[in-house]
């Protein structure tokens, strides 16, 4: 087995899906900044994730339609007629 093929850096980290907040801990090697209080009084870095499985649609089994802009609003007051 090849020495120094696998990162050293190990630790515990929490991941947060910032769509619905649900967080988890667990070991990464992920360079980040950021820092939370975890539940159990530790701190951890903190790594913000925009999905996650409880908010893909695919583990979900729900399609959830982010609109912005307004742009389908829009285009209903458009054609309304």
């Amino acid at each position: 087995m090849k020495k120094d093929l696998h990162p050293s850096n190990y630790r515990l980290v929490v991941f947060k899906d910032m769509s619905n907040d649900y967080t988890f801990l667990t070991k990464s090697c992920v360079d980040t900044k950021e820092t939370i209080t975890w539940e159990d009084g530790n701190e951890y870095p903190l790594v913000k994730l925009e999905i996650s499985h409880t908010s893909h649609p695919f583990y979900t089994g729900k399609m959830k339609l982010v609109d912005t802009a307004g742009r389908i609003d829009k285009f209903r007051s458009r054609y309304q007629k």
